[in-house]
């Protein structure tokens, strides 16, 4: 082993309690996550039992309140715990951001009766949950969904079908975006959907570059039946519930991203000072100690960013902007630090002997999803020049 072997990122944390957490998420990945990642991914395993495990242990409702089960850690702990799952495996760390998320709308917007009677299992009870937004032809256009509920009585009917739904067809609950009224925005509501509600069903999950172990796919309402109690907010306020949802989504994914560059600038560093060419380890030559100078500045620009997002949002200031910024930035990163590990590594970084191959093509999904990059950049120039063709 070389004496030049990664060092553990070095945080910044507002208490001695938030290092200990993160102490004890870096003991879960690195003896229950990270050994297994390459095997289960290689193999399109989705890891369950890590996600009861992670339930047991505080980690999957920490940026929510205690009364409910969750862990009261501002999102600045909770994103550094993102980083490190991720790190260990993508399909953890992004499985974690998706199930927060889906917990978002009832822990914000539900009423007290709502989170005291469903809060301590999504938090706390072994759970797992996913957030329905997507439909085959509206993504980016999230605001002309057509999947409908209708009233019947004291009851909500729900059709249509959700796509690119990440844990669609194993998650225990969904938090499903459905047409209401008139169409655009103001028509949408939510909706708390158990996953074993009759009617509902996913589809075979997607074949996909990367993530292979981490499902995605269609779900389907048919005439799925849903008691107005569990209506979350008010009819119509979906798409505005939806949106806030997708604020702190977003620096989830930055997170995650950074946490998976990390991983890769990590690769990269012990294959470099460990490798020999023309007598020296590879890591001497300037050509390839400016990649690695180039990779790590990348990542701790990235870092410093989705966390001032962070305690912007912990402070409640607004914080959309940022975390449109935080997002574009370390997705973004994420796709140049894994391919500069990919050309690092050469040859065998082409081959999946080595993790760098699979960081790559993970890497590239978290420019597209909860908001495309591109997308990103219409949220920042709003917020700089005002919506457009006014």
């Amino acid at each position: 082993m070389s004496d030049r072997d990664p060092q553990p990122v070095e945080r910044q944390l507002p208490t001695e309690e938030a290092r200990d957490l993160l102490a004890l998420v870096r003991d879960i990945a690195q003896r229950e996550i990270a050994p297994k990642a390459a095997e289960e991914e290689d193999a399109g395993r989705f890891p369950r039992e890590i996600f009861t495990l992670l339930s047991e242990s505080g980690l999957l409702g920490l940026p929510y309140d205690s009364e409910y089960g969750g862990g009261d850690q501002p999102y600045e702990v909770y994103l550094q715990v993102l980083e490190e799952l991720a790190a260990a495996r993508l399909t953890v760390g992004l499985g974690v951001s998706v199930h927060t998320l889906a917990s978002y709308a009832l822990a914000t917007y539900g009423t007290k009766q709502q989170q005291v009677e469903h809060l301590p299992a999504m938090l706390g009870g072994g759970l797992l949950g996913a957030y329905c937004l997507s439909e085959p032809s509206s993504g980016s256009d999230a605001a002309s969904l057509r999947t409908k509920a209708g009233r019947d009585g004291d009851d909500w009917v729900i059709d249509g079908t959700k796509a690119w739904i990440t844990h669609g067809g194993i998650a225990d609950f969904y938090t499903v975006m459905a047409r209401t009224g008139e169409d655009g925005p103001r028509g949408i509501t939510a909706f708390l959907v158990p996953g074993d509600a009759p009617g509902l069903s996913g589809a075979a999950p997607e074949k996909k570059m990367g993530m292979k172990g981490s499902p995605t796919a269609q779900v389907h309402f048919d005439g799925v039946r849903v008691p107005d109690d569990r209506r979350i907010g008010e009819e119509g306020q979906g798409f505005s519930i939806a949106l806030a949802s997708l604020d702190s989504g977003r620096l989830g994914i930055a997170a995650c991203a950074i946490g998976l560059a990390q991983a890769a600038l990590d690769e990269a560093v012990r294959y470099a000072t460990q490798r020999r060419q023309f007598g020296r380890a590879i890591a001497d030559f300037q050509g390839l100690r400016f990649m690695l100078a180039d990779m790590a500045t990348q990542i701790e620009a990235g870092r410093a960013l989705y966390l001032a997002a962070a305690r912007l949002r912990d402070a409640g200031r607004p914080f959309a902007k940022q975390a449109a910024m935080a997002k574009l930035h370390c997705t973004d990163t994420a796709m140049k630090v894994t391919t500069d590990a990919v050309q690092i590594l050469g040859g065998y970084g082409y081959t999946a002997d080595f993790p760098a191959e699979r960081y790559m093509r993970e890497a590239k999904v978290l420019q597209i999803v909860e908001g495309t990059n591109q997308i990103q950049r219409m949220v920042i120039a709003r917020h700089l020049a005002g919506p457009e063709g006014r």
